[in-house]
């Protein structure tokens, strides 16, 4: 990990960058992937899973059978976790309903607004070398409670053309309504434009790798709806000198090890911790058995030596991390000064993997500095506001005039005539 003392305040721009991959091909090469999946359906989708994914298959569609199958598969203990991490995410996410009521914002005039569930909603789940099963209920979830009508999932089949056992099981907990071995970009555009087996959705949820995100990203130009933008994972802890290292080592490793191009940031205000994280950095990195990756992503993570904790607190705004954790003497004050943040995780026995996995909050996150304009995935995600109103002849009698004054200052007549034309039948 670079090691960065004292930085001025110019120099934060260019430290808190994230790790930056040559795109300059992404989007002509989802581009192509997009216009063969729409134009040849199912068929481009077989072929680009056999050249992607290296299997060769018939039926695209999980069937209820594999979905049994993977239920007898999934061992008791981690049953009762994801029933845990379900009872919890379900419990945080249902509390977020709220009622609208009625408004008479002048006399006669009524005003009030209805939350309505997105009727078609799609969640990608990536495949690669980890079962992702912990974000099927972060996405599944909330769906489930908003009442969807239509839930699919979209995932890459492994080898042998099946599905983690432990995804298809989370994917029934959290009750998603069709599942399909389809990944990658063409997953997306599947989901987006719809084919002979996939059906179309409103809006599409999951994080994905930088195809994935490019393809999202084009799909949302032409009537589908995306969660966020999204990029590589990364944290941010926040530490003084009360911090244990042991745990910050630990929270700094278990962002690395999601991938090579993860992001692992340290801000404190006490240099004796530097080296006692560092020291255990390296005892624990060697227990990982995904440790290749973690130093791979240590090489672009960093630690920032800063004067006092208003510094850090000013640092971590300007880099609005996707996890943020506190470690410090009193983070609750700390928390209070926290505008950019997608998550954040408050004192030494809070760690980011609880909200990852069972706490309850959501792990859809935003990342790459988008926490200072997006919130994570939560019950609202899936839902959108209609407003009514109702407005009696008084009410009209009472704003015409307003009406009228600014629809002719406008120059739109007849929006003041339609106001004008029942005001000589009231």
């Amino acid at each position: 990990m670079q090691i960065i003392k004292h930085p001025n305040q110019s120099q934060w721009s260019e430290i808190l960058q994230r790790p930056t991959i040559d795109n300059s091909t992404l989007f002509e090469q989802v581009g192509a992937v997009i216009d063969e999946v729409r134009q040849h359906g199912d068929k481009a989708l077989r072929d680009f899973t056999l050249k992607f994914d290296g299997v060769s298959l018939e039926n695209l569609e999980v069937t209820k059978e594999e979905i049994a199958e993977a239920e007898q598969n999934v061992q008791p203990e981690l049953k009762q976790a994801i029933e845990m991490a379900r009872r919890n995410i379900w419990k945080f996410h249902s509390a977020q309903q709220r009622e609208f009521s009625e408004i008479e914002t002048s006399p006669g005039v009524f005003c009030w607004q209805k939350s309505v569930a997105i009727e078609k909603v799609g969640l990608y789940i990536p495949g690669g070398s980890a079962p992702l099963f912990s974000t099927v209920l972060m996405l599944g979830i909330p769906a489930q409670i908003a009442e969807c009508k239509e839930i699919v999932l979209c995932t890459p089949p492994n080898k042998d053309g099946k599905v983690h056992p432990a995804t298809l099981y989370a994917a029934k907990v959290a009750g998603v309504h069709r599942i399909f071995k389809v990944g990658g970009a063409q997953a997306i555009t599947a989901m987006a434009y719809g084919t002979e087996t996939i059906p179309q959705v409103y809006k599409i949820f999951g994080p994905g790798n930088q195809y994935v995100t490019a393809t999202k990203q084009l799909v949302s130009l032409h009537g589908v709806a995306i969660d966020m933008p999204a990029g590589p994972s990364e944290v941010e802890v926040m530490a003084d000198e009360t911090a244990n290292p042991i745990f910050v080592a630990s929270d700094l490793l278990s962002q690395a090890e999601h991938g090579a191009d993860s992001q692992s940031i340290l801000v404190t205000t006490s240099e004796s911790l530097i080296d006692q994280i560092l020291e255990q950095i390296e005892i624990q990195l060697e227990q990982l058995p995904r440790k290749e990756i973690a130093k791979q992503a240590l090489e672009h993570s960093k630690i920032i030596l800063v004067k006092d904790i208003e510094e850090a607190i000013a640092i971590t705004n300007a880099y609005a991390p996707e996890h943020l954790i506190i470690s410090t003497r009193s983070y609750m004050v700390v928390a209070e000064h926290i505008v950019n943040a997608g998550s954040v995780f408050l004192g030494n026995t809070t760690p980011e993997s609880a909200g990852d996995y069972a706490s309850g909050t959501n792990h859809t996150l935003p990342t790459n500095g988008y926490a200072k304009a997006y919130s994570g995935v939560n019950l609202d995600s899936y839902m959108k506001k209609i407003t009514f109103q109702q407005i009696t002849p008084e009410g009209l009698t009472n704003i015409s005039n307003a009406i009228i004054l600014m629809a002719e200052n406008e120059g739109l007549q007849a929006h003041a005539n339609a106001v004008r034309n029942r005001l000589l039948d009231i």
